[in-house]
């Protein structure tokens, strides 16, 4: 194979550079590795009826393995097993990264190769996660309406970050008993307001007999249609009579037919299967002894994926009618999917989370220092380089990698005045001239003041989120007793990169901060805010550096040696890989489907949206890990229904 690449003109240099591009190739692992031990979860599902059900969680595999990993490629011949070198993270030289799209290319039609087929996998785990605020929030626009919907805070709990994203730490999040009563208090307001006389008419598809009575018929209508949108699968007879029950209770109590329907659709609101997203398995006819997710569960895992809300009426028909049972019946829906409005909701959530821009809740840069960024310049940041992503990979549908290095943004009034631009009010499309120093997602205002202090720039927080947010490099945490003090902007060394001299020249510190500093260092053209500086302290500023063995002069250099980085797309393919089955990778069990998929994001020329395609209409989405089977699994959320069941009129 490597022959046939010489022949081609497009052979790289040396063993190990060829063993990166059979990465690509060979992705199939002879040998899997031992299974853990199982944990043993008990956990608690209380609606209406309250019983309990026990989710055997699949746990982390064994470490194992060698430094060699057996590969192989299936051809019209038979199979051929090669052995590649375990690939160390050594440096890459800038040409590789259009090498490797070149080399594939080759392999798939000059070379006469098979195409990429998915490898062998146990599957993910079966998975019980709470919503974000952002998600209950869309699932409530989406079902009763946006007015609704922006009317309630959004009640959850924020979650903990888990192997870069928030979403992969959704599962390990519960609910204290005060977030349990403002769940109840919005549940409360929601209800209210779809059964007062403003919104009834459009989202009640009936009308009772009785103002001032129960309305059995009426109310089961209601109750089964809004229950299959918000626990996100048809309620069986016995739920939905329940539900029924409760409503003609409250009914009779208040003397009002609405009182008592929003009083059983509080019910609903606050259902553990509705605020937590549950996933139940079954066996799978095409493979014997193995597990997929139900058809209402993939249909969930899809949508929560692609919309970042709840399945809508469609797509729940997708699952009842057994369309997402087949493959073209998957890829047709996934099609839609990807071709919705709804996929701008989805892809923003992804890299809000996948950047932590949650921390803008909280930034905040000194009014004294920095008197024209407000909260709402920091707001725009946000928004810009959203803005930004979603035109480049959904509107214009291009290369990932040149999110690092396009001088095309969207420029607001407030940040007109960081940038040094003229604009109009609201929104408009920019271009920085080709003689800018801004070009990319690392010179925009988000990421220079998210990762600097409130004070001042730091080299280190830029050069520690480059590799955190965009290569998945794990930086640790600065000991709790370092001197920030000696970074500040004032004092008698004059630029921060003589300063950061203490830390790289420091033995106890150098380890991380070489890892670090000359990153950010080719930043520090930009202050604390964003502003452009040619001078610190009246010395130009000197933004040499090197990234893994890449040289650069400039914050140009630096977004075009990140743009090249072998790393920087295999770590948005891990990030949207674990986002969409929702938790974190597990490289143990993971290996060989994320390197097809990586592979295929190659070949495709690095498109976000077919990368959400590949995974989307995958065996591995859908596939469970043995032993995780449950007819019904939900996390504890027994504070909530106890406190509605003390309130619901008897």
């Amino acid at each position: 194979m490597i022959g046939c690449l010489v022949q081609q003109g497009v052979a790289p240099d040396g063993p190990v550079e060829a063993g990166r591009t059979l990465r690509f190739v060979f992705l199939r692992v002879v040998s899997a590795k031992n299974l853990g031990q199982r944990l043993s979860v008990t956990i608690r599902l209380f609606v209406s009826g309250r019983f309990a059900t026990r989710l055997s969680d699949q746990g982390p595999f064994e470490p194992g393995g060698s430094s060699m990993r057996q590969y192989e490629n299936k051809t019209p011949s038979g199979t051929a097993e090669v052995a590649v070198p375990a690939l160390a993270d050594q440096p890459r030289q800038g040409a590789l990264a259009g090498w490797l799209v070149m080399a594939a290319a080759t392999l798939l039609t000059a070379c006469g190769g098979s195409e990429l087929a998915e490898p062998e996998s146990s599957g993910t785990p079966l998975r019980v996660r709470l919503m974000t605020g952002e998600q209950f929030s869309n699932t409530m626009a989406d079902i009763f309406g946006a007015d609704i919907s922006n009317a309630v805070p959004a009640p959850l709990p924020p979650l903990t970050r888990t192997d870069g994203l928030l979403a992969s730490g959704a599962a390990s999040v519960g609910l204290t008993s005060d977030q349990a009563q403002q769940l109840q208090q919005a549940a409360t307001a929601i209800a209210a307001k779809v059964v007062d006389k403003k919104h009834r008419d459009f989202l009640i598809p009936c009308k009772p007999e009785s103002l001032t009575e129960p309305d059995n018929l009426c109310a089961t209508e209601f109750l089964k249609e809004t229950g299959r949108l918000l626990y996100r699968r048809p309620l069986d007879e016995m739920h939905v009579s329940v539900l029924a029950d409760v409503a003609a209770d409250g009914a009779l109590q208040t003397d009002d037919f609405y009182a008592g329907l929003a009083v059983a659709l509080e019910v609903m609101l606050i259902s553990p299967e509705v605020i937590f997203i549950v996933e139940s398995s079954e066996p799978d006819p095409d493979n014997p002894g193995q597990e997929r997710l139900d058809a209402f569960t993939l249909a969930s895992r899809l949508s929560f994926f692609l919309w970042n809300s709840a399945p809508d009426a469609e797509l729940l028909d997708a699952a009842e009618n057994g369309e997402l049972d087949t493959e073209d019946g998957l890829a047709r829906t996934v099609e839609r999917m990807l071709s919705s409005s709804r996929l701008e909701d989805g892809l923003r959530a992804f890299f809000d989370d996948m950047m932590e821009f949650d921390d803008f809740a909280s930034l905040a840069k000194d009014p004294v220092v920095y008197p024209t960024v407000t909260g709402a310049t920091l707001a725009d940041a946000r928004e810009q380089t959203l803005r930004t992503v979603i035109d480049h990979v959904l509107i214009r549908d291009l290369d990932y990698r040149d999110l690092f290095t396009t001088r095309n943004t969207f420029m607001s009034m407030n940040l007109a005045a960081i940038y040094g631009v003229p604009t109009n009010n609201g929104w408009v499309p920019y271009e920085f001239p080709e003689d800018s120093k801004r070009a990319g997602l690392l010179t925009q205002v988000s990421f220079l003041a998210a990762h600097s202090h409130s004070v001042r720039s730091s080299p280190t927080l830029r050069g520690k989120a480059l590799r955190e947010l965009f290569l998945c490099q794990v930086v640790p945490p600065p000991p709790p007793d370092v001197d920030f003090s000696l970074l500040e902007d004032a004092g008698d060394v004059a630029t921060a990169r003589e300063r950061i001299d203490i830390h790289t020249t420091n033995p106890s510190c150098a380890g991380c901060h070489l890892i670090t500093d000359p990153i950010g260092l080719a930043l520090e053209n930009f202050d604390g805010a964003g502003n452009y500086r040619e001078k610190e302290n009246n010395v130009v500023i000197d933004t040499t550096g090197v990234l893994d063995g890449v040289n650069y002069g400039d914050p140009d250099g630096l977004a075009v040696a990140l743009r090249d980085h072998e790393k920087l797309p295999t770590c948005l393919v891990n990030r949207a890989y674990a986002y969409g089955t929702g938790g974190p990778v597990d490289m143990r069990s993971d290996r060989e489907v994320l390197e097809f998929f990586e592979a295929r994001f190659v070949e495709q020329g690095y498109k976000v949206k077919d990368l959400l395609r590949d995974i989307a209409t995958s065996q591995v989405f859908k596939q469970v890990r043995p032993g995780n089977r449950s007819e019904a699994v939900v996390a504890s959320a027994s504070s909530i229904v106890q406190s509605h069941l003390a309130r619901t009129p008897n």
